[in-house]
């Protein structure tokens, strides 16, 4: 099938998993996971209503991307793999937002690289909640850190929190790892309530292959790569 023909089935599914939880589709971003894929099928899936899509290299997505956004309103582009401290600077001019903020030290190193920013650079802070992923914070504690060293970067905002549940087809074990980054954001609404530079709106959680469980659990943002562009170059 086609990659418009995907994203059409996709949003068949993703409209049916809304109706099922009682939400609305507007509340839910649907990010086209790119990596590994052309920028011919990129702007397939442009046509077919993407508009914001995933990286997880800067290299890459800067290739990719190259002029990308001056024709085409309304595009956004994330960081979704780890990110090297080596490519901070790169980064910061490619992307949107980074997802994969994972660990004290690149919060350092990002804020660095832009001391007087035209906006700050959105950040979603990643939670670890799988025993297969080995990235994110590992717990609440740590996140409150993470936090307090944000702030003080006035180059940096938090926008939400991601995570990457275990690859099970255990429902239960997905559907827990959900839910620990639910409670996750409202014990850290709590503790720093939204302003300009913090929100907590983003839950990005929910991949091809467990996104209709993310749905019903509260996503707001799903990184669909395998489902919308098929399986990845070799």
């Amino acid at each position: 099938m086609s990659v418009t023909g995907n994203i059409e089935r996709t949003e068949e599914k993703i409209q049916r998993a809304c109706e099922a939880s009682g939400r609305k589709r507007e509340e839910i971003t649907l990010l086209g996971v790119s990596k590994f894929h052309g920028r011919e099928a990129v702007e397939e899936a442009w046509r077919g209503g993407i508009r914001c899509f995933g990286e997880s290299r800067v290299q890459e997505g800067a290739e990719k991307f190259s002029g990308f956004r001056e024709t085409h309103p309304g595009f956004a582009l994330h960081m979704i793999g780890t990110l090297q401290r080596n490519k901070v600077k790169a980064a910061f001019s490619l992307f949107d937002c980074i997802q994969s903020v994972d660990r004290d030290d690149l919060i350092r190193e990002l804020g660095k690289h832009r001391e007087k920013p035209e906006r700050p650079l959105e950040l979603l802070l990643e939670l670890h909640t799988g025993e297969e992923s080995k990235s994110g914070f590992p717990g609440l504690e740590d996140l409150y850190r993470a936090l307090d060293l944000i702030l003080a970067y006035p180059c940096l905002s938090v926008r939400g929190l991601m995570t990457m549940a275990p690859f099970t087809q255990d429902r239960g074990l997905i559907r827990s790892s959900f839910r620990q980054l639910k409670t996750a954001q409202r014990e850290l609404e709590k503790r720093f309530p939204s302003d300009g530079r913090t929100s907590w709106a983003c839950i990005s959680m929910g991949m091809s292959n467990d996104f209709e469980t993310a749905i019903e659990e509260g996503s707001t943002l799903l990184r669909i790569g395998t489902a919308i562009f098929g399986e990845r170059l070799p």
